[in-house]
């Protein structure tokens, strides 16, 4: 009797050891697919349309950790937001990424506080960081082609 359960647990061991090597090859696995949101960015003091964007939503943890790493381009009008439960000084990283970003950091209020173009490369991390509730992750240039900077203001509804 003992020796079947040794060979049970033996067998789940292997089996969760396998599913932790696939998680981390691909952690993708653990996301189901995305939520999209429309984002407008609108000038700051006009309150003019200066672009529109469709983003995936990163609401969880996972998604927040995949993050934009296991896409292969991005089209000039598609982004990623990010969506975290308070406002905080925030770091992303370009970890796993083939393209550069623009990372822009948005207040609760849609402020956007902070906007860094960001390159793809290999370790050690760049760390761009800012402050904000939201962060917009949309291809690199994204920003400065369409005029959006700090204190212009992102629009969008969530669910």
């Amino acid at each position: 009797m003992n020796r079947r359960l040794l060979a049970i647990a033996g067998v789940l061991v292997a089996l969760a050891l396998l599913f932790a090597a696939a998680l981390a090859a691909n952690p993708t696995l653990l996301i189901a697919g995305y939520d999209t949101v429309t984002v407008e960015a609108v000038d700051g003091e006009t309150g003019e349309s200066l672009a529109v964007v469709e983003a995936r939503v990163a609401d969880g943890l996972a998604k927040q950790y995949v993050g934009l790493s296991e896409t292969d381009e991005l089209a000039a009008d598609e982004g990623m937001l990010f969506v975290h439960d308070e406002t905080a000084e925030r770091g992303y990283v370009m970890r796993g990424m083939s393209f550069g970003l623009d990372i822009v950091f948005v207040a609760p209020d849609g402020t956007v506080t902070e906007v860094h173009e960001a390159a793809p490369e290999s370790r050690p991390y760049t760390r761009y960081s800012g402050t904000g509730r939201y962060v917009l992750e949309v291809p690199r240039g994204w920003s400065e082609r369409n005029g959006v900077g700090p204190g212009d203001r992102l629009r969008f509804e969530l669910d």
